[in-house]
């Protein structure tokens, strides 16, 4: 078996490959066939060193991955060997084979595919903490949305339309134009237009429900200020810190002095909300499988469909990190280890 590894902090050229055997799974554990692993803007981050929850190196990157269970540890029960799986791995999904705990292996019907599956766990299962758990989203509600042509962008906006919020504003480059339009959104092209000054038009001067933000940085409180009374903002990234596939700390450190200090007594005269939202990190497991169960549902109607930019084979990892690097992917970039 073989899996990809981080040695040590770097640019492209510090991935690696490994081959492992496989082990029988512990207590509790199975042991996954990987076929579809998710890239996430997240793996970039660990890879350059610049992401505050990732293992030491060396490791193997990879929050996601579908697959079929390949082996089971005793005392796990409602799982069995060939068993479709959405496999939340934490870390480690880059690899032909993975361990986990039972309970991170999330059975999936016959007609999900894996390209689906693994496109759910990160993506849309960020979206829908932010803008119906944590934002309680309502029909008719106004939502910005940054990075809209990527993975959590476009999820967020089917997510948005299946549950009635229609008035959806997103960012993006200027080559994504179409794109973000075709996906339901008013387009604004992050580099020549106004966001704030676009939201406040589009609603009649009071600013949106909500707003998702991976930018990080000063560009956080610019999302705070398209916020109407009432409003919240989500931050889930910091993609100012990574601005090429080459490590730059200035970068990184122009984010965080740049990052805003919100003051909740001030904050009180306009009723606004900040999360700050890290779905590796959350400890209620139920919760999350509470969310996926949702969105399976959503799946199954035909209310959500999750959008492939491109499926590259392992070995071509580099290739595919960069092309997230270069911001040109439009929708999910997956692996394929099958």
């Amino acid at each position: 078996m073989e899996r990809v590894v981080y040695h040590k902090a770097g640019g492209l050229d510090s991935i690696t490959f490994e081959n492992f055997s496989e082990s029988e799974p512990a207590l509790g554990r199975v042991r996954v066939r990987v076929h579809r692993s998710g890239i996430n803007f997240a793996d970039l981050m660990m890879r350059q060193g610049l992401y505050g929850s990732a293992p030491d190196f060396p490791f193997t990157p990879g929050y996601e991955a579908s697959g079929v269970v390949s082996a089971i540890g005793e005392g796990v029960e409602g799982l069995e060997v060939g068993q479709r799986v959405l496999a939340m791995t934490g870390f480690g999904g880059y690899s032909q084979s993975v361990e986990i705990e039972a309970g991170r292996a999330i059975p999936i019907p016959d007609e999900m595919s894996f390209d689906a599956a693994a496109s759910l766990g990160v993506t849309y299962g960020t979206a829908y903490h932010m803008l119906v758990h944590l934002g309680g989203l309502r029909a008719g509600e106004s939502v910005l949305i940054h990075h809209a042509a990527g993975g959590v962008g476009t999820a967020a906006a089917q997510i948005c339309q299946a549950l009635g919020a229609t008035n959806l504003i997103g960012t993006a480059s200027a080559a994504k134009k179409e794109f973000v339009e075709a996906q339901g959104m008013r387009f604004v092209d992050r580099d020549s237009e106004d966001f704030v000054a676009v939201c406040k038009s589009l609603t009649d001067g009071k600013g949106v429900h909500q707003a998702i933000d991976p930018v990080g940085g000063s560009h956080l409180m610019r999302s705070y200020q398209a916020l109407r009374n009432g409003g919240k903002l989500h931050c889930f990234g910091a993609s100012s810190a990574v601005p090429g596939s080459k490590r730059s700390m200035f970068a990184a450190l122009k984010m965080w002095r740049s990052t805003p200090k919100f003051d909740p007594l001030k904050m009180m005269n306009s009723n606004k909300a900040v999360f700050g939202v890290h779905m590796g990190r959350m400890e209620d497991e139920s919760l999350f499988t509470g969310h996926l169960q949702a969105l399976s549902t959503m799946l199954e109607r035909g209310q959500i469909n999750p959008i492939i930019d491109s499926v590259w084979p392992y070995k071509q990892v580099a290739d595919a990190q960069k092309h997230m690097h270069d911001r040109k992917n439009r929708g999910k970039i997956l692996l394929d280890f099958e």
